[in-house]
């Protein structure tokens, strides 16, 4: 069986790249209240990902919300060896741009295609900071209907 192989074209925002699993939310996450910079988590009491961890992991979001404390949440994040492997974002805000910046983590943004749409959780993800395209791997649906 081969996996399906997608390549979204998108602006580097930081350089390098990483491939590995991803972590997906069509939500902004805020940055200062939102996320456990010390575990890696979405602490956010109402987000969807509350309680998951993205620490080596891509993290696909919609964007960042609230105050400025977003750069020095996810700069923890990079001192405490929590941060997400790679971000890639739809909109481009100077909160989550500076935030991707000080974690210092390839990041990619402005894609052809709504990456939240294109990745699911799960999904094996090489993002190209250098170039600015994002490859997802596709994985299979494991979900066993055979329960007789």
């Amino acid at each position: 069986m081969t996996d399906e192989k997608i390549v979204l074209e998108g602006r580097s925002v930081v350089g390098g790249y990483t491939e590995t699993k991803a972590i997906v939310t069509d939500q902004t996450i805020s940055g200062w209240g939102g996320v456990n910079p010390m575990e890696g988590s979405i602490i956010e009491t109402r987000h969807e990902l509350h309680g998951e961890s993205f620490t080596d992991k891509v993290l696909v979001f919609r964007g960042a919300k609230g105050s400025s404390g977003w750069s020095s949440i996810f700069h923890t994040t990079r001192l405490a060896d929590t941060a997400p492997a790679a971000m890639v974002f739809e909109e481009t805000t100077t909160k989550v741009a500076l935030g991707a910046v000080v974690t210092r983590v390839p990041a990619v943004t402005d894609l052809d295609k709504d990456p939240t749409s294109v990745i699911e959780n799960g999904d094996i993800v090489a993002v190209d900071g250098d170039a600015g395209t994002v490859t997802v791997t596709k994985q299979p649906d494991f979900t066993d209907d055979s329960s007789e």
